[in-house]
Formats: C-alpha cells, structure tokens, sequence
C-alpha cells in the first residue's frame, strides 16, 4: 500500500489525497448499510454500489490522513432519516459515494469503489453478517463477523489513540434526498 495516494469521484470532480494505511478494509453487511447502498443506487447516474451479497465495500482511514484536494463544494450529504447517527457523503457531480461518517468518530469509512478493483486494499473481514437474511451465502475469505469484533473496535481505538483522542470536523454544507 502506498504511503499516500489519491482517489476521485467517477467524474473526476472530487479529489482527495489518502496517506498512510487503512486502519482496515470490510464488507459491511449491516441494514442501514444494505438500505442506503439501495438507496444510493437510484439517484442519478449512479452506479451499482452493493456487492453480490448486499454488501458495502470500505475502507477505513484516520480523518487526518485524508484531504481534499478539489471538489469540496460538490459534497452533499445523505441520511436515512433526519436523525441518523451516520451520513454518507457523495459527489453530487457525478452521484459517486465518497464515504460514509459517524457522528463524532476520528475516521471515515471511504467507499471501495473510489479505487480501481486491481488498486484496491484487500478486503480483511466482512461485519454485521448477522444483518444478512442468510449469512451462509457468503464465501469463507475472511473472517465473517456476525457483529463487529473486539479485534475492530480495537483498531479504531489505536487509530484514535494515534490522533491525540480527536476527531476533526468535516463540514458538508449540501444535503441529498433519495
């Protein structure tokens, strides 16, 4: 892995510079992840974001080890509901997904499609297959977590840790409906 790279929106409007590794790569197989994949892919231009099992493909970085180089303007944000927990952040340019946030958290969870499939970090540990309708459909690649793991959470402590126990604020001032 690169010790910094850059990845954009489809269009190439949007530009952020990545540096550094992931904290990990997962399949996220949670409902809200599998709802608003479906919703996502209805907008516009938009293109297939779930996986062949409903799953959402990211990738994890620190907030401080992400810029954005051009396009800042173009973010909107989208949530399930007005008092979600979580937004996922698209260019609306091209209707890309760029990353999904929790409220508060020190990281950013970068959709995979951003990288081209050969440049893109490998795939650790799916999470949340207990969300799944049947979890035996999936393949025994990585680990296949039922929830998130004591091992994750204890990966997004050490990358919080490494940031001083802050977690940077990243105004989006438009909103998406979909």
């Amino acid at each position: 892995m690169p010790s910094a790279q850059q990845v954009a929106c489809r269009c190439g409007e949007v530009t952020l510079n990545l540096t550094g590794t992931p904290i990990v790569c997962v399949d996220c197989c949670c409902n809200s992840c599998r709802a608003a994949g479906l919703r996502l892919q209805r907008l516009p231009g938009a293109q297939r974001l779930l996986g062949p099992h409903g799953t959402t493909r990211f990738v994890m970085y620190r907030k401080d080890r992400v810029e954005f180089l051009a396009g800042v303007e173009r973010l909107a944000a989208f949530r399930l509901s007005a008092d979600a927990g979580t937004r996922r952040v698209l260019a609306t340019c091209c209707s890309t997904p760029l990353f999904l946030e929790l409220t508060g958290g020190h990281w950013l969870s970068l959709y995979g499609g951003l990288w081209p499939e050969d440049a893109r970090p490998p795939l650790q540990m799916r999470t949340m297959v207990g969300d799944l309708p049947d979890p035996a459909v999936l393949p025994a690649d990585v680990p296949n977590l039922k929830q998130h793991s004591l091992r994750f959470y204890a990966r997004l402590m050490k990358a919080w840790i490494a940031m001083g126990l802050r977690s940077p604020d990243i105004r989006i001032e438009g909103e998406v409906h979909g």
